[in-house]
């Protein structure tokens, strides 16, 4: 269905609730958004183009109340995302979002991609979107952190990992690596900083994007917001494999370890085929541990990836 044009003139009453309610309010919503995101972000609503989708529900005679709700709802979804995820949500929104515009808009996707209301960015832009007779719908979700989410994911970006996986790798990854590490090193009589874990994220996302690719694959669909979980359990898997083949309590063991791995680094990877295993295995290449699997088989049976340790010793 085309686009409805933009209203020629609004009534008294709704201009006069257009001014009271959203344009008497919208440079505090500025102030509070930039501040909330710690950046100077606008906002840049067109009533006269949002009122011609009233369908006589709550835009038709308010639709300066009907703005500034959605506005507001956009503001406290953020304002809690951010306080959950910290100052690394307010970078991705800002740099994904980089024109620092909030705006509300149209649904236009076809069929459409909410129920009721949603968001995306565009142009660098983060709109606000209700769907074609739903406006002034369930006003408060739009920005929600599935959709705000989704919407971060989908936006234009040179970075080599998505939103989900670098959300993820920081949430799952980053904030609980130090204990499997600190117990691999442990076990070798090392200090947590003379070993190295290496994840290798980007060539594991660029391998596991391609193969998301492929017609028929079988690669899980939610591998994006699992990276970083994943990966930290597969190293914490060989972690708890060194223990129980008791690389820390037998220096005969250790020093077979030691001497294979002379390196000292621990790698994640996704192969093509797999040596030895079905599902995960391990393999000594250069003096370098590597945990690997195939692109069908990432996050499948993880605690069982290390099991043949030490047949590789």
């Amino acid at each position: 269905m085309p686009r409805l044009p933009p209203a020629e003139k609004l009534s008294l009453a709704v201009r006069k609730n257009v001014r009271d309610e959203w344009e008497n309010n919208k440079a505090d919503l500025e102030r509070q958004l930039t501040e909330l995101l710690g950046t100077p972000w606008t906002i840049d609503i067109a009533p006269n183009a949002i009122w011609p989708y009233h369908n006589d529900g709550y835009a038709k005679e308010s639709l300066g109340s009907c703005i500034k709700a959605y506005v507001e709802g956009a503001i406290y979804q953020l304002k809690y995302l951010t306080e959950r995820y910290g100052d690394e949500l307010k970078a991705e929104i800002n740099d994904l979002s980089h024109a620092h515009v909030l705006t509300l808009d149209l649904e236009e996707t076809t069929p459409p991609r909410f129920s009721y209301g949603g968001c995306d960015v565009q142009d660098g832009k983060l709109r606000i979107l209700f769907v074609e007779q739903n406006l002034g719908t369930n006003i408060d979700y739009c920005l929600q952190e599935n959709t705000l989410f989704a919407a971060l994911n989908a936006a234009p970006s040179d970075k080599p990992l998505s939103f989900y996986a670098r959300e993820n790798i920081r949430t799952e990854y980053d904030a609980k690596i130090g204990e499997a590490k600190q117990q691999i090193a442990e076990q070798l009589g090392k200090k947590d900083d003379e070993i190295t874990l290496n994840p290798n994220f980007a060539d594991v996302f660029a391998k596991l994007d391609a193969a998301s690719k492929q017609k028929g694959s079988s690669l899980r669909e939610d591998w994006q917001k699992t990276i970083g979980d994943f990966v930290q359990r597969y190293f914490a898997a060989l972690a708890y494999q060194m223990k129980y083949i008791k690389v820390g309590e037998d220096d005969m063991i250790q020093e077979g370890f030691l001497d294979a791995v002379s390196t000292n680094e621990f790698a994640f990877r996704v192969v093509d085929q797999l040596k030895y295993d079905s599902y995960g295995e391990v393999v000594i290449e250069d003096g370098v541990l590597y945990l690997q699997c195939k692109p069908d088989t990432f996050g499948t049976n993880i605690d069982y990836s290390c099991s043949k340790l030490m047949d590789q010793l």
